[in-house]
């Protein structure tokens, strides 16, 4: 008698362990962390409530949840429970040691050359966000009179400095510095583009401003005097692209009217991660990678339909790397570039619920029209928080030789949108709504 009670209080302790909630992540139960926000998203079974160190968790129609905490400095324990169990985690928090800010240190001024093409030259000696104020080539002859948090200080002119990556450039042993020549400027316009060259005898720091009106092209400091600064100007349309190309120290700069008609356009569809890399994990466990391709597929499906030219920077589950994605459309000639992703919460004090939506990224001026148009008609089709349109330094919408967005049709990691992303005509819905969002771009 009391053996077959044992028996059957051990089959039901058993039956509620089985029906108990599922943690997807964090993965690991023990784990050292540099974050501020442990982030836990999961799904619960039937009836289930959930409190995490006994705050109470929202948990969404389909099961999902998700609910961050606080981490201190040191151990921080975590308990995750319901009526039906319950988990433990430990992570131990490292201590952050604060930036104090120094002053940049003054160098006697020295020469320094750029070792690759596309290396970045930014306003503030940071390697991220969007300081970025050109990108230099390879062989391209730098002044360096300061340094700071691993950045040389480039002198530019009088009144403009820069930043490079100390480990991006090479110090010159002979630091003889000779002035450079100018050779020649020239301008020629065409129905579509207007091209112009500036040449000297070797190549030189530029940057490039993306006015109201106009694009400036300043090459810098060729006659190494304070105020040695050649512009080139040229008028913009109201869709356009632009590329900077060099051949020794010519320098030459196209801008390029979009064609109106989408049977002339070619329009890469990147979708986001694959492969290896699976991107942002949702609360019921599904991965981003899956979703993004499914996405984009409806999506080159829809445009091909209407008359344009589709390339897909991925057409299964495999890994492309954000150099290979960014060439595949520059080796294309890609007039649009559009990736296609699911967002997912960092490390910052966001409200997991609020924290949803659809987003919208650009880098380039050139691209917020696209951003605007795109961004309204997910929302409009797929039914999404507007979640608004941002601008932001990712790599495959960095270059101004397409119009480039990045699309984040809504969050992995919040609960409510896992019911939107896990629906049966959400995919085809945000597709539609890239689409619209293209083609209303295009023709308006």
């Amino acid at each position: 008698m009391i053996r077959g009670l044992i028996l059957l209080i051990v089959l039901l302790f058993t039956f509620v362990q089985a029906e108990a909630f599922e943690i997807i992540l964090p993965a690991e139960k023990k784990s050292i962390v540099n974050t501020q926000y442990a982030f836990f998203v999961g799904r619960a079974t039937g009836n289930e409530t959930i409190s995490i160190n006994d705050e109470n968790v929202y948990i969404a129609p389909n099961g999902a949840f998700a609910h961050t905490i606080k981490l201190k400095d040191g151990e921080n324990r975590v308990l995750i429970r319901s009526q039906y169990g319950r988990q433990f985690y430990k992570l131990y928090k490292n201590k952050l040691i604060s930036q104090q800010e120094f002053p940049a240190e003054e160098l006697e001024i020295f020469k320094a050359v750029v070792n690759c093409d596309n290396t970045p030259l930014r306003e503030t000696p940071v390697d991220g966000g969007l300081n970025r104020v050109g990108h230099l080539f390879a062989g391209t002859e730098l002044l360096i009179n300061g340094s700071k948090n691993g950045f040389y200080r480039v002198f530019l002119s009088e009144n403009k400095i820069a930043w490079v990556a100390k480990k991006d450039v090479t110090v010159c042993e002979n630091s003889v510095l000779n002035p450079a020549e100018f050779v020649d400027m020239k301008t020629e316009r065409f129905k579509n583009a207007s091209i112009q060259t500036i040449e000297f005898t070797k190549k030189l720091p530029y940057t490039i401003e993306d006015n109201e009106k106009e694009i400036i092209l300043r090459v810098y400091n060729p006659e190494l005097s304070p105020d040695s600064v050649y512009n080139l100007n040229i008028p913009k349309p109201k869709k356009y692209t632009y590329k900077l190309t060099i051949d020794g120290g010519k320098y030459t700069l196209k801008v390029r009217k979009l064609p109106e008609d989408i049977r002339e356009l070619t329009i890469a569809i990147d979708a986001g991660h694959g492969g290896s890399e699976r991107g942002a994990i949702g609360c019921l466990g599904d991965e981003e990678k899956v979703i993004n391709l499914n996405i984009a597929q409806r999506l080159a499906e829809i445009l091909r339909k209407a008359g344009a030219n589709v390339v897909m920077t991925r057409e299964c589950d495999a890994f492309v790397s954000l150099d290979d994605r960014v060439k595949f459309a520059k080796e294309n000639d890609a007039d649009i570039f559009v990736s296609v992703h699911l967002n997912s919460i960092g490390d910052v004090p966001m409200d997991v619920h609020k924290t949803r939506g659809t987003s919208v990224y650009y880098f380039n001026a050139n691209s917020q029209g696209l951003a605007q148009a795109v961004n309204k008609y997910v929302v409009k089709h797929a039914k999404t928080r507007n979640d608004g349109v941002k601008t932001a330094s990712f790599a495959v919408i960095r270059p101004s030789d397409y119009i480039g967005i990045l699309v984040e049709t809504a969050y992995m990691t919040n609960p409510l949108d896992s019911v939107l992303y896990t629906s049966d005509d959400f995919l085809q819905k945000a597709a539609e709504g890239i689409a619209e969002g293209i083609l209303e771009y295009i023709h308006k």
